[in-house]
């Protein structure tokens, strides 16, 4: 397992964004840390290296940078969750709901299949509305969801709740201000 390190000391916090109210966790200040970078993806790659897993879906937009870094290191298929209209070709879409708006979220239709085990990884994990939309883009072509994994959680805004069923691994808690 990687050695510890302080994660929280490098993700920012943006009061106000993207409305009033928001304590926005931001992570690009950690990718500004290479050694921090590299200590989530080690971690990750530590936890999940020893599970059967097939592929890892990655959430628009800044799940897309740890997973596919992770899918790299472990050499496994990257798939993309994207938000609704910036996909080619044939999706499948769901619809979720975001602490300050709604949304839809696609991925291919032909990403992912039968019995492929599947990890979900993005940036944070708030109210869950967004994992859990792609929870069930993944139920939906057949495969199964391993494990939701977040760089950061808020927990006071219940999103483990909303996945209950789907095992949740975070890097870092923050209690909203």
């Amino acid at each position: 397992m990687p050695a510890s390190m302080d994660l929280a000391a490098h993700i920012r916090n943006v009061p106000d964004f993207p409305k009033p109210g928001i304590q926005f966790k931001d992570i690009t200040s950690l990718l500004l840390v290479p050694d921090a970078f590299a200590h989530v993806i080690d971690t990750f790659k530590a936890r999940y290296t020893a599970q059967p897993i097939d592929a890892i879906v990655g959430i628009d937009a800044r799940g897309f940078i740890f997973g596919s870094a992770l899918s790299y290191a472990m050499h496994l298929p990257f798939v993309p969750a994207r938000k609704h209209g910036k996909l080619p070709g044939k999706t499948i879409e769901e619809s979720f709901e975001l602490e300050y708006g709604t949304d839809r979220v696609a991925i291919h239709d032909d990403a992912l299949h039968a019995g492929q085990r599947v990890l979900i990884l993005d940036d944070l994990l708030a109210t869950g509305g967004t994992a859990l939309a792609v929870a069930r883009l993944i139920q939906r072509l057949g495969a199964e969801v391993v494990e939701a994994a977040f760089v950061v959680e808020l927990p006071p805004l219940n999103g483990r709740k909303k996945l209950e069923g789907i095992p949740v691994h975070s890097l870092v808690e923050f209690m909203v201000d």
